[in-house]
């Protein structure tokens, strides 16, 4: 017996294809989702750009009938827009509000004796439906197990003969190791003897770290971590890299070191492009005056940090602000809100998005997809500091691209566990 799936605009928005992510169930649409996705549709947002795009397809299906006496979808299942013609009486809640009232469509149908499921995002919508006695859940279909997240690195055991073997060779075969993922960084370990590689995909060897030496920009790595990140981020055969962990832990202070090198000292890369999610933590102060330049600098304060402190750090008798000014100026350096990339395609750029976790896993694709020939993108964040109310550690878009990209030759991941801004920093990331 076909279940029906009562389906959230949040749902909607986070998933412009979640009504095909059902079998052949039914969905079900409460009206007042429409008038939700109607409110949305003029918002210049990702969020206002996503209801456009369901509502272009739930238009596309009335070809196939009535969308309120349902239309068939081409994974079998049915799909159909409930008008509630049939409120429930003396309805708990207050249907002047629009989730009320699609728990109320909910629990009409349960009321005919029909299997009702309602998938939402919002957690105090599941909460209110678990209080009235329907059973809901959260949209699950790019959840990814955290706890269970490729760290992108591990530590083996090995004979004497095998870091003898990599010592003088430079490499030794990953045959032994099948489970080893492609660009995997490895610490080969016996006794207190111990030798650091990166597992080459595609010729089945452990091979010693190219840039383990490096220190871009002047800035040196200070853990095995860091050193690993390093490899990642200099290797022009890696085109995708996600670096995760806790705050104060380099990620972003090396991605951008490594793309000031590769762009300004190599020029390798036509220029370094910076971009973050714009979302506030806590309360937003509302409106910000002046250019898109002057508003993106009080959401971008952490990439200016960090590139005063990699100036000053290089340089320590010149002047800072002049030499950002004119890589700005000249095009060297570029920030850019992550809301004007649709469209885009972006050749031969070094592109750093900071603070991933914010995104959901449709603008993470639109981002990567942006990538023209030659560009090299790195996604940096903590997925256990999100700001986005419909994104966990589980659901948002950088430990999706972790999950769904591992096993590919372009790509690399390092997951930190050390936090090496202060020791302040890492009580708190260790206690709070």
């Amino acid at each position: 017996m076909a279940k029906n799936f009562v389906i959230d605009t949040n749902v909607l928005i986070h998933d412009v294809d979640s009504i095909y992510s059902f079998a052949d169930n039914n969905v079900i649409i409460p009206v007042a989702v429409i008038e939700e996705l109607d409110s949305l549709k003029k918002s210049s947002d990702e969020r206002g750009r996503n209801a456009r795009v369901v509502t272009r397809r739930l238009d596309a299906l009335r070809t196939r009938g009535r969308l309120n006496e349902g239309v068939k979808l081409d994974d079998g299942g049915m799909l159909r827009i409930d008008l509630d013609k049939d409120p429930v009486k003396h309805f708990q809640f207050r249907l002047d509000h629009a989730d009320n009232r699609i728990l109320s469509t909910a629990v009409s149908l349960q009321n005919r004796n029909e299997t009702v499921i309602l998938v939402t995002k919002d957690i105090n919508l599941r909460i209110k439906a678990e209080v009235i006695g329907l059973t809901s859940r959260d949209y699950e279909k790019s959840k990814v197990n955290v706890e269970e997240l490729y760290s992108g690195h591990r530590a083996i055991d090995v004979k004497d003969s095998v870091i003898s073997k990599f010592s003088s060779a430079g490499s030794v075969s990953s045959k032994s190791w099948p489970d080893l993922s492609p660009n995997e960084l490895v610490v080969l370990k016996s006794g207190t003897k111990e030798v650091t590689g990166k597992c080459h995909g595609v010729k089945k060897i452990i091979e010693k770290l190219k840039y383990k030496d490096s220190s871009p920009w002047g800035i040196e790595p200070l853990n095995s971590e860091q050193e690993f990140a390093l490899e990642l981020l200099f290797s022009d055969e890696i085109n995708l890299v996600t670096l995760v962990g806790i705050a104060g832990s380099g990620k972003t202070l090396l991605s951008i070191a490594c793309g000031l090198q590769k762009t300004v000292e190599e020029e390798f890369y036509r220029r370094l492009v910076v971009c973050r999610p714009i979302i506030p933590m806590g309360q937003d102060i509302g409106y910000l005056p002046g250019t898109k330049e002057e508003k993106l600098h009080s959401w971008t304060g952490a990439i200016f940090d960090n590139l005063e402190f990699l100036f000053e750090n290089k340089d320590k008798k010149g002047n800072t602000s002049k030499k950002i000014d004119y890589l700005f100026d000249s095009g060297k350096i570029y920030i850019e809100a992550l809301a004007y990339f649709r469209g885009r395609t972006l050749p031969g750029q070094y592109l750093i998005i900071d603070d991933a976790q914010n995104l959901t896993p449709h603008e993470a694709k639109t981002v990567i997809s942006r990538a023209g020939k030659g560009t090299k993108v790195v996604f940096t964040g903590d997925p256990y500091q999100i700001d986005n109310p419909y994104l966990d550690a589980e659901s948002n878009g950088l430990t999706y691209i972790v999950e769904r990209f591992r096993g590919q030759d372009i790509y690399g991941h390092i997951t930190f566990t050390k936090s090496e801004r202060s020791k302040l920093a890492a009580l708190a990331a260790e206690l709070l």
